[in-house]
């Protein structure tokens, strides 16, 4: 007998809600996704060299991509407000292939998790990439936005890829 699925964010009518996490205990929440920026070589060779017209785009997306996980509940209907402890953004340039990696990792301690404001920072990181660039090339390419992993509550740890090397995400 299949266990039935039940969507968290819909009532007994099926109209949406916001889930109830006034029983839950804090504990310590983590999430870590990624997303993919695909580009010229011209445009990735002024990315890493700091020479966009419009500045530091690395720095720009940063902080960027830090402010979207905090705004997410803003940008996302039935996310709750959190107050996020800890959000940092790293870029892993390909330069080979002309990509960047992107890897967005938030925390906090509370009563929800933060899947939805990794995603949220690490997409919007990702796109400003693509606007500090879009001069140079307007065929950027945004692509694998994925969650990497997340810890706390309930459902305990996911890990999307058992790889050693994002073991510390």
């Amino acid at each position: 007998m299949k266990k039935e699925i039940k969507l968290t964010h819909l009532d007994e009518k099926g109209m949406p809600k916001m889930v109830d996490v006034s029983q839950k205990n804090n504990t310590v929440r983590i999430a870590s996704a990624h997303a993919k920026v695909s580009m010229s070589e011209e445009a990735f060779k002024l990315a890493v060299s700091k020479g966009g017209k419009k500045g530091d785009v690395f720095g720009t997306a940063k902080i960027a991509g830090i402010m979207a996980a905090k705004k997410t509940s803003e940008l996302i209907p039935l996310c709750h407000p959190l107050n996020i402890e800890g959000c940092d953004i790293f870029f892993e340039p390909d330069e080979k292939e002309n990509f960047i990696n992107i890897i967005s990792t938030v925390k906090i301690s509370g009563k929800t998790g933060v899947e939805m404001e990794s995603l949220a920072s690490v997409s919007v990181a990702a796109l400003t990439v693509y606007d500090m660039l879009k001069a140079v090339d307007k065929s950027i390419e945004i692509s694998e936005i994925y969650l990497i992993s997340k810890e706390g509550g309930k459902s305990g740890r996911y890990k999307r890829y058992p790889n050693p090397d994002l073991e510390n995400i």
